[in-house]
């Protein structure tokens, strides 16, 4: 069975920085897409953030140039670098598979960040 651990979230200040990292076991990850998402209080959950087996990345139009996907296949791990945040921001963050149409079927507990002075 898949498990996802979200950790690094928190309470940071507008235009502040965070790291979040998310560990994956139960499968085999280097094969995967893997992408971050997040859920705002009364939103959908939004893929924001994705990085292929290979690589390469993309990213939504309201977080480009500010966040970083990144992955240590060694580890298990992908990264999501925020830099500039901002109050809208403010969401619960996943990882999960990059494709939407292809999630894993569990879902971690996520890591919370909060944007705000």
């Amino acid at each position: 069975q898949v498990q996802l651990v979200e950790s690094g979230g928190g309470l940071v200040q507008p235009g502040g920085s965070l790291r979040l990292s998310c560990v994956v076991s139960g499968t085999i990850f280097r094969i995967y897409a893997m992408g971050w998402y997040r859920q705002a209080p009364g939103k959908q959950r939004e893929l924001v953030a994705a990085i292929d087996s290979g690589g390469s990345t993309n990213y939504a139009d309201s977080v480009k140039g500010r966040f970083t996907i990144s992955r240590d296949n060694a580890k298990n791990t992908v990264y999501l670098r925020m830099n500039s945040l901002a109050p809208e921001d403010t969401a619960v963050y996943y990882c999960n598979r990059g494709v939407e149409r292809l999630v894993f079927g569990s879902w971690g507990q996520g890591t919370q960040v909060t944007v705000s002075s």
